[in-house]
Parts: structure tokens; C-alpha cells; sequence
């Protein structure tokens, strides 16, 4: 029986059933403008020190209000992509994988004094996520530098 469980969730079929039992992360340490990461390699932020897990933020000019709207307009576009809050400073979205429809939270940061949108992306189940929230960030700074260019 352990064989027969142990096999399906290798092979996928567990993990959708208790994917829609998995809450988005709550909010974060006091000071600290996005949740830190686990230390399970599905993580991703602009403000984690540790170079398994940190990627750059993204870069703007000018005021933070029409770059939060850019950033709303390039998420919406995305495909399965969903953005759930657009509050102050903070843009809140999930991002769902095309086959068996993991969600994965994306969460941006305006720093206006810098200049600078901090970025986390997270898987909220599993250990490993395969770097697709890494290669998704990656994703996002193309878009956004292409939109740069554009405006």
C-alpha cells in the first residue's frame, strides 16, 4: 500500500487533490515587505540573501503608480496568471501550472525610494518546484524590460 501511495504521489496524482487545501502564505514578519522564503528550493525573492533563492529585483523610473498599472497590465496578460490584490504598494497574484494546476503565489513590492519592485514567487505545495518560479521572475523582467522600451 505504501508503494502504491508513494506512486502516485511521484507521478502526480496526489498532489492536484490537496493543491485546492493550500492556502496562499499569510502575511509577513513586521518590517519585512514580502514573506521570507522556506527553505525548500521552490522559492524565489529579490530579498532573500541566499543565492539559491534571490534574484533581482526589478528596476523602474518615474512614479510608482503607472509602473504598479505596467506591472497590473503585464500580469493580467499572462496566461493562467491571476491577479488576486492590488493594495498600496503590494501586488498579489497567482500563477497556475498548465497540466495538473498547482498554484503558485507571486508577490511584488514597490519601493519608490529606490526605484525598485521587490519580487517573491512561491509554490504553496511541494518541495520542489523544478525552477519554474525562477524561470517565471525571469519571464516577467523580459516582459517588463520589453514594456520598458515601449512606453
Amino acid at each position: 500500500m505504501r508503494m502504491l501511495l508513494f506512486f502516485c504521489w511521484a507521478v502526480g496524482l496526489v498532489p492536484p487533490l490537496v493543491a485546492g487545501c493550500a492556502a496562499a502564505p499569510s502575511g509577513s514578519p513586521v518590517g519585512d515587505p514580502l514573506p521570507a522564503c522556506p527553505d525548500t528550493p521552490n522559492c524565489v525573492s529579490s530579498l532573500d540573501p541566499r543565492p539559491d533563492h534571490r534574484v533581482a529585483p526589478l528596476t523602474f523610473q518615474g512614479h510608482w503608480l503607472a509602473a504598479r498599472e505596467r506591472l497590473v497590465s503585464l500580469l493580467a496578460a499572462m496566461p493562467r496568471t491571476k491577479v488576486t490584490a492590488v493594495e498600496d504598494r503590494t501586488i498579489r497574484a497567482e500563477c497556475r501550472s498548465r497540466i495538473f494546476r498547482f498554484v503558485d503565489d507571486l508577490t511584488f513590492y514597490f519601493d519608490p525610494d529606490q526605484g525598485l519592485v521587490h519580487v517573491r514567487s512561491a509554490a504553496r505545495v511541494g518541495r520542489s518546484d523544478l525552477g519554474v518560479n525562477r524561470k517565471r521572475v525571469e519571464a516577467i523582467r523580459a516582459l517588463w524590460a520589453k514594456a520598458d522600451v515601449g512606453k
